[in-house]
Formats: C-alpha cells, sequence, structure tokens
C-alpha cells in the first residue's frame, strides 16, 4: 500500500466512523470499479433506481451497469428530452426506491454539502425515495463544514456553470461572487447533517471524480 492510499484508507475509516454516530452507513471503495460493484449490491432486484445530474455516477458507469442488469426498473433520465419530460422525470424520482447523487463537499465529521440551481436533487435528498446513495470520491473531502461550503460554492459551481454553459459570473472568472444572477446554480444550498430515518448511504471512493 502506497502512502496515499494508507492515508485515503484512513480518512475513509475515520469518516465512516462520523458517519455512523449520523445513522448513515458508510462504505469505502479503493477504486470506482469496487464503487460500481459496491453500489449494485446495495440495491435490491426489483427496486425502482434513478439519479440526479451526477457526473459521477455517469463517469463511473453505474447507469449502464444498472441498466445490464435487467432485474431493476431504471427511471433513466438521461433519455428525456423535453422540459415537459424532464420535470416528469423529476417527480418520479420521489416515488423511486433508490436515488443515486453525488456531493459537492462532506466535512471530515461527516456532513455532505450541496449546492442547486433548480433544487430537485436537493429536494430528493431531504424526502421521496426510500433509499438515497451517495457515491463521492475522497477529491471532495474538507476539513470542516465550512470548508466543505466553499469547496461547493468555489469549485464545483463555476465548473458546473461553465459545464452547463450557464451565463453567471462565476463562469467568467471561475471565482464565486455570491451573486443574485436570475441563472444562478447556487439557489438552494443543502446540509445533511443526519439522516433520522437511516435512508441515507454513503459510497467513498478513492479517487478523484466529479467537480
Amino acid at each position: 500500500m502506497t502512502p496515499k492510499e494508507q492515508r485515503n484508507e484512513l480518512l475513509a475509516q475515520t469518516i465512516i466512523k462520523n458517519l455512523q454516530r449520523r445513522h448513515i452507513e458508510g462504505f469505502y471503495c479503493p477504486t470506482g470499479e469496487e464503487a460500481v460493484k459496491k453500489v449494485s449490491e446495495l440495491i435490491e432486484d426489483g427496486s425502482s433506481v434513478t439519479w440526479g445530474g451526477t457526473m459521477t455516477v455517469r463517469d463511473l458507469g453505474i447507469p449502464n451497469a444498472l441498466r445490464s442488469r435487467g432485474t431493476l426498473e431504471v427511471l433513466d433520465r438521461d433519455l428525456v428530452e423535453t422540459p415537459e419530460e424532464k420535470q416528469t422525470m423529476y417527480l418520479r424520482a420521489f416515488s423511486a426506491d433508490v436515488y443515486l447523487t453525488s456531493a459537492n463537499a462532506i466535512s471530515e465529521d461527516g456532513v455532505i454539502v450541496n449546492i442547486d440551481g433548480n433544487g430537485n436533487r436537493v429536494a430528493a435528498i431531504t424526502w421521496g425515495p426510500k433509499k438515497v446513495i451517495f457515491v463521492i470520491g475522497l477529491n471532495k473531502v474538507a476539513q470542516t463544514v465550512e470548508a466543505a461550503l466553499a469547496r461547493a460554492r468555489g469549485t464545483a459551481s463555476p465548473v458546473n456553470a461553465a459545464r452547463f454553459d450557464i451565463k453567471t459570473p462565476c463562469q467568467t472568472d471561475g471565482v464565486c461572487h455570491n451573486c443574485n444572477s436570475p441563472q444562478s446554480i447556487c439557489n438552494y444550498v443543502h446540509f445533511l447533517r443526519n439522516s433520522p430515518k437511516g435512508r441515507h448511504v454513503v459510497v467513498l471512493v478513492g479517487e478523484n471524480l466529479g467537480y
């Protein structure tokens, strides 16, 4: 095990312990391939499953892995085309058995931070789907909740604004301006600090994933 691998293992186990006291189950997978297998194991045959606008889940190939099982009802938001179809899929997500997402950041003590423009992702994280599975690369770990929020706003949001070609100030210079732009993608700030019904699961991955 290399020094970096050793550090990742220790960091992940520390976060998992902190997640447990928040009633959140946690797992660590050193590689993306292992993470795909773990996510699949966490989803029972016959379940309905969908996902948010997460590049981590897509880059790992999780949607394809779930489709290929043939035993799941996959609510595939990537196949919708019109705004009306998208809205319908957003609403269907609330009744799904499993909702997959990532996070903009996670603090070392287990608080998960997400920022949304439309709010559908943070809404599903908060209420609706029976189980929410986060897939989070260790590159998104911050020392404190404040640092996690700073990462979400200063790193993830400008990149996502560029990804969607949204004309916000941060897309212009890569810096958060705490803006109130009509096109702002930072309209909803969400902190998950506790899972009272134990419906949240975190899969940490020892790779740089997403934004």
